[in-house]
């Protein structure tokens, strides 16, 4: 369908604070001019923030000063006032404990620069994992006009003739390193490979992942999310966002008018077609929570099960982003799932256009890439939502990702009490842990770690690796990088450092993953897991204060999204009472 805009001229909100000859509007024209601004940028064309999280201290981002100043041309072109300001940047491979313990914060911040500020629209720009949906959060939480723009994947890596993913093959040398079939000083020549240019991760790990859900969910043009960061086509891409957002303010073209339940079912189907990250599980359901969608993990079952994984991608496959832009990228998927039914053809997108009229006419450039349904990496992608004694709640798991032979599995449970617990024992060959065991870690839930970190794919004991093993079912309370592989049970809900039965899991007990028939089974007597956890105290250390303290009061479980209790809905744009 096709967006049926506002009538246009009407007043703006920015005109609160720049629109009259009152002693306060004076007042704010005046400090704006002192960087230089000419007094007709204040005659009442729309305002619109640019919400960078450029930051050198989140390397994915740390080229989006260019791109800013190319929306910028884009927003000036179609006669809008741009200002740029920055806000927290979640960056992944720098932030401890983790990035994902500040995803709600950084969240708090962008809603708070929003609403606060005098603008009529916001472009998001975005890169590093937690950046996209906090920044998609907040500006949900004030629904004024938004569009996302990121900054797209580095290009691809290259090893001794090998595609290097970013991510994906630190887990695989180092692997292979423990197993004694790669060299520590190799390992430290590949590390020149990884990262070669500006950009995100390679790979389809959360930060691609990501981009195309926001791609999915029509919060940003057509094509965006796999321009590599220095191909010049990404230039174009944000010039022409800054031209778009204008546009969208004459329009009123909302958040809440694009996040509906239609574009989140098509963004759990394009997750599965692309075998994206896991995290975006959370991240959408957070996102969700914001607009009063009521979205679940049975609709993550239910809409991305039996979806086919058609991109050929690390980790799944064996392609990188790069070539995923070359082949015609997203929106040559997004079309393959509307041929097959599976696409809500109707969903508005930030264009003002539905997302059918913005893919139709994509083509296919490359079939060994974007591979044909009938040849798919699995015909059954998704994510997997299983449940049962020991995840009453739901836990996921990435097929796609896993070892087939795995996905049906009866095991003994190794038990690790928390991330400390598991450095400290798990390169002993003295540990009792054969390749049939059931690895579980404890206590890196939301509250456990604190933060939810991505450790939940557990590098396998060196004792095992050597005898040329690389996966096993492991099962745990926390994220693992969508850059990873392998049978990584996740998000296992109700958490342990909330008295979830992770929490009683003992050395010995027999667990059954069962995927095809999404269960997960502790196999003790319903009377035992229950004394259990009649007997169970907490064992992580609370926070004393700050905003680890915050965070732990107030997070939600896994299950829900992990976003803070009080930040559920939409709290829209009122400006606060001027105090001049």
């Amino acid at each position: 369908m096709a967006f049926k805009p506002k009538s246009w001229p009407r007043k703006l909100r920015s005109t609160e604070w720049f629109g009259g000859t009152s002693r306060d509007h004076i007042y704010h024209r005046s400090w704006m001019k002192n960087q230089g601004l000419p007094d007709d940028l204040f005659d009442g064309r729309p305002v619109i923030g640019i919400c960078n999280t450029w930051s050198q201290l989140t390397p994915c981002n740390g080229h989006l000063r260019d791109l800013a100043e190319r929306v910028k041309h884009g927003i000036y072109e179609a006669g809008g006032f741009p200002v740029e300001f920055p806000v927290f940047s979640a960056g992944e491979s720098t932030l401890r404990p983790t990035a994902m313990m500040f995803r709600n914060l950084a969240s708090m911040d962008v809603e708070e620069a929003i609403r606060g500020t005098p603008l009529d629209g916001v472009v998001l720009m975005v890169g590093c994992d937690k950046t996209t949906p906090s920044l998609m959060m907040g500006a949900a939480s004030v629904n004024l006009p938004s569009i996302v723009v990121t900054g797209g994947p580095m290009l691809n890596g290259w090893f001794q003739g090998e595609r290097v993913g970013s991510g994906t093959h630190l887990w695989k040398f180092s692997e292979a390193v423990k197993a004694g079939d790669m060299t520590q000083e190799e390992f430290l020549e590949a590390e020149s490979a990884m990262s070669r240019s500006p950009g995100t991760c390679n790979t389809m790990g959360t930060a691609s992942s990501m981009a195309c859900m926001a791609e999915a969910l029509g919060m940003a043009l057509s094509g965006n999310a796999a321009i590599p960061a220095v191909d010049s086509r990404r230039r174009v891409m944000a010039h022409l966002t800054g031209r778009r957002i204008v546009e969208m303010v004459k329009e009123d073209l909302k958040p809440s008018d694009v996040l509906t339940r239609e574009a989140f079912e098509n963004a759990i189907r394009t997750n599965g077609a692309i075998g994206g990250s896991t995290n975006a599980v959370i991240h959408l359901l957070a996102l969700a929570g914001r607009v009063g969608v009521d979205l679940s993990l049975d609709d993550w079952d239910e809409f991305g099960r039996n979806i086919p994984t058609i991109v050929n991608l690390m980790p799944s496959g064996k392609y990188l982003m790069e070539e995923f832009f070359y082949a015609g990228g997203l929106p040559v998927v997004i079309k393959r799932l509307g041929e097959s039914g599976l696409l809500n053809r109707d969903a508005l997108t930030v264009s003002g256009k539905s997302v059918w009229d913005q893919v139709k006419e994509a083509r296919n450039w490359n079939e060994d890439v974007i591979l044909p349904v009938d040849k798919a990496l699995t015909q059954e992608g998704g994510i997997a939502v299983v449940k049962g004694n020991l995840a009453p709640n739901g836990a996921v798991l990435k097929p796609s990702a896993a070892t087939p032979s795995l996905l049906k599995h009866r095991g003994r449970a190794v038990v690790f009490e928390d991330i400390d617990d598991y450095k400290a024992r798990i390169n002993d060959d003295a540990l009792d842990i054969d390749e049939t065991c059931v690895m579980v870690l404890k206590n890196c839930g939301p509250r456990g770690y604190p933060g939810m970190s991505e450790v939940g794919n557990m590098g396998l004991p060196p004792k095992v690796l050597k005898k040329g093993i690389t996966d096993m079912v492991r099962i745990s309370d926390a994220r693992m990088s969508g850059t990873a592989y392998g049978t990584v049970v996740l998000h296992t809900s109700p958490e342990a450092a909330a008295g979830g039965p992770l929490a009683v899991v003992q050395n010995g007990d027999m667990i059954e993953l069962d995927v095809p028939n999404r269960k997960l089974h502790l196999d003790i007597p319903d009377a035992e897991l229950a004394s259990r956890l009649a007997a169970w105290l907490p064992s992580h250390e609370v926070p004393p204060s700050g905003y680890a303290r915050l965070f732990h009061d107030h997070v939600q479980g896994a299950d829900t999204g992990a976003d803070f209790d009080f930040l559920a809905g939409c709290r829209g744009s009122d400006v606060p009472k001027d105090s001049h």
